[in-house]
C-alpha cells in the first residue's frame, strides 16, 4: 500500500517508519524545510529509542522517504494519515485544530482517485465530520472517506507499541475503507492484535476516554501515597495489593510528582471542554486535573520540607527533568513546577538528564546544567530524584554522600529503599512510604 504521513512529529514519524517496515511505500510530509533536511540526513529530531535504526533501514530499503510538499505523495497514496500537532488552544483549553484544518485543504486539493483520509492526531469528537466536510466543500468530486485512527503509543516505548498493539481502534462504517486499513494494519495479524472498527465518534471518544482513565489512575494513586504517609503505610504495597486484582491491574499505579507529557494534560483539558460544550460535566476528570496541577506546585515544598524548611541560599540538585524516561520530552514535565518553585523559595538549582537537557534550556532557562550526576550534586544541600532513568538507580551511595553538603535526599520516584539509604547515612523523603510502626 501506499501512504502518505502529513506531519513528521512523534506520531507522523514513528507511524511512518513502522508502516514502512511493515512493507509499504511511506512518504512522510512536513512543512519544517529543516525538519526534512534533518531526517534526509538520517537525524532523528526526537529521542526515541530504536528510531534512528528503523528509519535508517526503511530510508535505505527505499520504503520511507520524506518531503515538503504533499501534492504528489497524496496523489499516490491509498491512504493519507493526518498526524498533525493538536496542542491545547491558548485562553481556553480546547484541541487546536488549525493544522487538522490546514491540513485537510491542502490534502482536498491533490486527492486523485479513492483515498482513505485518516486522523491520526488526538482530536475533539467530531472533527472527523468537519475534516469531511472541508475536503468535500474544497474538492466535491473526491472519491474520498475520512476515518478515525488513533494512536495509543508511550513514548520510550513507541515501536513496541506500534507492532505489539493491545488494540486497534478504527472509526468508519464503509466497506472500502475498512479494506485499505485492514491491509495496512494486515502485518500485525501474526501478533492477534484485535482490530476494532467503531463508528467515527465513537473512536475519537475512545482516545480521550482512555488518556483520562490513566491519568485518573495515577491521581487516585498519588492522594493514596499522601494518606500512607501520614498513616504509616507503604504506598507501593498499597499499589501492589490493589493492582493484582486483575479488575484494577498493576499499570500506571506508581506514586510520584504527577503526570505530565504530551497527552494527559492536553488530552483531559480538552475532554473537560468538549464534556462542556455539550452540556456534560466530567466532575471526576476535572477533580483530576485539579489535584495533578496541585501536586506538581506543592513538590517543592516537600523539598523544602526535607531540609528543614527553608531553602532560601542552599543548593538543590534535580535529577531528571523529562516527564518520563527514555524521552527528550519537556511538555508538562513535573520538573517545570518543581523547579520553578524551588527558585521561588530562594534555591539555587543544579540540574542533569540523560538527554533532556537542550529541551530543558529552553523551559528553564535560569538554572545550571552539568553533564555528570556527581558533579550535579557536589556541594548540594538536597538531591531531589524526579525522573526515574535507570542511570540514577545504581548511582554509588557512598560517593554521593560524600559530595553532598548535607546527605538530603528526596526521592519523588521512589527508586531507592528506605533501609538502604538509612544504612548509608542518608535523610531520605520518598512518596508515600514511612518506616512501619513498632507492635
Amino acid at each position: 500500500m501506499r501512504i502518505a504521513m502529513i506531519g513528521t512529529g512523534y506520531v507522523g514519524l514513528v507511524s511512518g517508519a513502522c508502516f514502512a517496515d511493515f512493507g509499504h511505500q511511506v512518504t512522510c510530509v512536513d512543512k519544517d524545510a529543516d525538519k526534512i533536511a534533518s531526517l534526509r540526513r538520517g537525524e532523528i529530531p526526537i529521542f526515541e529509542p530504536g528510531l534512528d535504526a528503523l528509519v535508517a533501514a526503511n530510508v535505505k530499503a527505499k520504503r520511507l522517504d520524506f518531503a515538503t510538499e504533499l501534492k504528489t505523495a497524496v496523489a499516490e497514496a491509498d491512504a493519507v494519515f493526518i498526524a498533525v500537532g493538536t496542542p491545547s488552544r491558548r485562553g481556553d483549553g480546547h484541541a487546536d485544530l488549525s493544522y487538522v484544518y490546514t491540513a485537510a485543504r491542502e490534502i482536498a486539493a491533490a486527492l486523485s482517485g479513492f483515498t482513505v483520509v485518516v486522523t491520526k492526531s488526538t482530536v475533539p469528537v467530531g472533527t472527523g465530520d468537519e475534516v469531511e466536510r472541508l475536503i468535500r466543500d474544497t474538492n466535491p468530486n473526491a472519491d474520498v472517506v475520512v476515518a478515525s485512527n488513533p494512536e495509543f503509543l508511550r513514548e520510550g516505548a513507541a515501536i513496541r507499541d506500534f507492532k505489539f498493539p493491545d488494540r486497534i481502534v478504527v472509526g468508519t462504517s464503509d466497506e472500502r475503507a475498512k479494506k485499505v486499513l485492514g491491509d495496512i494494519y494486515r502485518p500485525l495479524s501474526l501478533n492477534q492484535a484485535p482490530m476494532m472498527f467503531t463508528a467515527r465518534r465513537t473512536a475519537e471518544l475512545i482516545k480521550y476516554a482512555a488518556n483520562a482513565f490513566l491519568a485518573t489512575k495515577i491521581t487516585f494513586i498519588n492522594e493514596i501515597a499522601d494518606l500512607s504517609e501520614k498513616v504509616g503505610a507503604d504506598v507501593q504495597e498499597v499499589a501492589r495489593g490493589i493492582g493484582l486484582d486483575n479488575r484494577i491491574g498493576s499499570k500506571f499505579l506508581h506514586a510520584g510528582p504527577g503526570f505530565g507529557g504530551s497527552c494527559f494534560p492536553k488530552d483531559t483539558r480538552a475532554l473537560i471542554k468538549i464534556a462542556q460544550d455539550h452540556d456534560v460535566q466530567l466532575r471526576i476528570v476535572e477533580a483530576v486535573l485539579a489535584v495533578n496541577d496541585h501536586r506538581k506546585r506543592a513538590m517543592s515544598r516537600k523539598v523544602a520540607n526535607a531540609v528543614g524548611g527553608s531553602l532560601r541560599g542552599k543548593t538543590v540538585a534535580v535529577l531528571g527533568l523529562t516527564f518520563k524516561p527514555d524521552t527528550d520530552d519537556m511538555r508538562e514535565a513535573p520538573s517545570i513546577p518543581l523547579v520553578t518553585g524551588l527558585l521561588d523559595l530562594g534555591a539555587r538549582v543544579r540540574a542533569h538528564d540523560p538527554v533532556g537537557m537542550a529541551q530543558a534550556r529552553k523551559e528553564l532557562p535560569e538554572i545550571e546544567y552539568v553533564d555528570d550526576p556527581y558533579d550535579c550534586v557536589k556541594g548540594a544541600d538536597a538531591m531531589v530524584v524526579v525522573t526515574e532513568w535507570v542511570q540514577y538507580r545504581t548511582l554509588d551511595l557512598d560517593r554521593l554522600k560524600a559530595t553532598m553538603a548535607r546527605p538530603v535526599v528526596v526521592d519523588l520516584r521512589n527508586i531507592y529503599r528506605p533501609a538502604e539509604m538509612a544504612a548509608h547515612g542518608f535523610i531520605y523523603e520518598s512518596v508515600g512510604r514511612t518506616p512501619e510502626p513498632q507492635v
